[in-house]
């Protein structure tokens, strides 16, 4: 009887592990829901996005307000048009900026939104004509190496 007892207890435990490490890896892949569940969208075009990724995160302020919901190649423009899943407790005016930051150093990419002055919000299928696209630190890293390697080669 005290075998079984012990064995239910370990059973037990092991599922709360189990259980606890299912919702570890559903926050870190972003596939938690958010908050209410109505949502409205919007769009925005960038020359570059770097890493970012559908459901990655849109910030206002630190907040979550929404969601990433797709990433496409626009063929006329030759750029990426990101459609986001804002939540509708969340409103924005229609000069909000749209930029693609990253969480740290290394971190994840997500969309900052900053709101503008425009009395008149934005609406379902609406477009953030304001834009900037992610910083690629490839890029910067060339960037300064090159001005470097110019500036030694003025010395002579």
């Amino acid at each position: 009887m005290q075998r079984s007892t012990l064995d239910l207890w370990v059973g037990i435990f092991v599922m709360a592990g189990i259980g606890a490490l299912l919702v570890l890896a559903m926050k870190v892949g972003n596939m938690t829901g958010s908050g209410s569940g109505e949502t409205y969208a919007l769009s925005a075009n960038f020359d570059n996005i770097g890493g970012l990724k559908p459901r990655a995160p849109v910030k206002s302020a630190g907040v979550v307000v929404g969601r990433v919901s797709g990433i496409s190649f626009d063929n006329e423009k030759f750029n990426a048009r990101v459609t986001m899943n804002i939540e509708k407790t969340y409103k924005f005016p229609k000069d909000t900026s749209a930029s693609i930051l990253t969480s740290g150093l290394l971190g994840e990419q997500y969309v900052g939104l900053e709101g503008g002055g425009d009395t008149v919000n934005l609406n379902t299928g609406d477009k953030i004509k304001q834009t900037q696209s992610a910083v690629v630190l490839e890029k910067l890293i060339g960037q300064f190496l090159y001005s470097k390697a110019a500036e030694g080669g003025d010395k002579k």
